[in-house]
């Protein structure tokens, strides 16, 4: 019969494992999502290249731009463009429905 210390021991080591596991894969995702948000953070400056006239094709501003840069660090940019970018477009549908 196993004793009280013994099944405590066992069930502790078989839950230890599982528990660095996920340790690890949540420390690897964070390093990808950082490295992502770097990257994304690059395509941004590159947009800053185009003119103005190209931006507005893409429904963007230089304003947003910044706003997306200046977000923090790990926060990737795009994501902050895409908000604006939709916020924008459903105002101006908004604004056209009101006046039709």
């Amino acid at each position: 019969m196993a004793t009280l210390a013994s099944l405590s021991s066992a069930s502790s080591s078989r839950f230890a494992a599982p528990r660095a596991a996920n340790a690890v894969v949540r420390l690897v995702k964070g390093v990808h999502a950082m490295w992502k948000a770097m990257r994304n953070r690059r395509q941004i400056y590159r947009l800053g290249e185009m003119s103005d006239f190209e931006l507005a094709d893409i429904g963007l501003t230089r304003t947003d731009l910044y706003v997306a840069v200046t977000g923090p660090l790990g926060i990737d940019p795009t994501t902050t463009l895409g908000t604006i970018a939709y916020s924008r477009i459903h105002s101006v549908e908004e604004g056209a429905r009101r006046v039709a």
